[in-house]
């Protein structure tokens, strides 16, 4: 079993800044890759970046060259440091993992608020 635990959500003006965090634990061999999505109200939950292992990684459009994902290998972490928020931001954030244990499986955490205030 593995569990994905989040942290750092909150309400933020927009332009703020907010960091997210996301450890992993449990019976892992493996992590693949470390990510975030989010899904607002009455909306899909959609990617909003991803890290693979060997550091690759893929943001949304609408977060490019304002989100940087980062991860920790050796605590089995992912970051999502988020600046210029806008109030479009605003979702339930998500953290994923693509863990080897050794069989492969999506984790999903459990998620955080993030309102971002106009």
């Amino acid at each position: 079993q593995v569990l994905l635990v989040e942290s750092g959500g909150g309400l933020v003006p927009a332009g703020g800044s907010l960091r997210l965090s996301c450890a992993a634990s449990g019976s892992i061999f493996r992590i693949d890759s470390m990510g975030w999505y989010r899904q607002a109200p009455g909306k899909q939950r959609e990617l909003v970046a991803i890290m693979i292992t060997g550091g690759t990684t893929s943001y949304a459009d609408a977060v490019k060259g304002r989100f940087t994902i980062s991860r920790d290998n050796a605590k089995n972490a992912v970051y999502l440091q988020m600046n210029s928020l806008k109030p479009e931001d605003t979702a339930v954030y998500y953290c994923y993992a693509g863990v080897v244990t050794p069989m492969k499986l999506n984790a999903w955490g459990q998620g955080t608020l993030v309102t971002v205030s106009s």
